[in-house]
């Protein structure tokens, strides 16, 4: 294959996850049920709705509260949201800076805006920069663009706005759903699993 394309998903491949360190910091916050109501593989409907953007971020926090049967601030529930997102490791920003040499590079998240913002936040405490605009020809965020992975239309959304070709296109990703969601509009996958990660990727160009 003549891949001339990448597209990347960014937690659990650029981008350190641990959903359990949210769970906890629920938890120390009085919430015992969150497991229940979010999971990576399992999400509860309204979370699908704030990661598309059919929600605003206050009431989202206003709603897991009531639902988890807690009152705590903006700052305390935004502390504990983002717990999850441990690291933003250096080596995984080279590689894909260097293959942004040969390869037009484009990132492509289910996310949201509370999530996004301590992101960039993260790469100005730790590189003094947004690496996601420098790194990528462009990146793209669910909430934003009001399309979820593992929909077509997601990836179309990509495609069409950049006028790149399935069949020249590589697409990553850690989650089984998203990688079948892919194959649906025929593009080439990577699935990152404990056996591959994202450094695996020159093996499939």
């Amino acid at each position: 294959m003549s891949i001339k394309n990448i597209i990347f998903d960014l937690g659990g491949v650029i981008l350190e996850i641990d959903y359990r360190r949210t769970y906890d910091a629920f938890h120390k916050l009085g919430a015992s049920n969150l497991d229940k109501l979010y999971s990576s593989l399992a999400q509860d409907v309204f979370f699908d709705d704030f990661e598309t953007g059919k929600i605003t971020s206050e009431l989202f926090r206003a709603t897991i509260n009531d639902r988890l049967n807690i009152k705590v601030s903006d700052n305390q529930f935004d502390n504990a949201w983002n717990a999850m997102l441990v690291d933003l490791p250096r080596d995984r920003l080279e590689l894909i800076k260097s293959l942004q040499k040969k390869y037009k590079v484009f990132l492509l998240s289910n996310a949201n805006a509370i999530h996004i913002d301590a992101v960039f936040s993260m790469c100005h405490q730790l590189y003094g920069f947004n690496v996601f605009q420098d790194y990528f020809d462009k990146d793209y965020y669910s909430y934003q663009i009001g399309k979820r992975k593992p929909h077509p239309e997601a990836f179309l959304h990509v495609m069409h706005e950049n006028k790149i070709q399935a069949n020249e296109t590589l697409f990553v990703d850690d989650v089984l759903q998203n990688i079948q969601g892919a194959q649906c509009v025929d593009l080439h996958v990577m699935h990152i699993d404990k056996n591959r990660s994202i450094f695996n990727v020159v093996d499939f160009l």
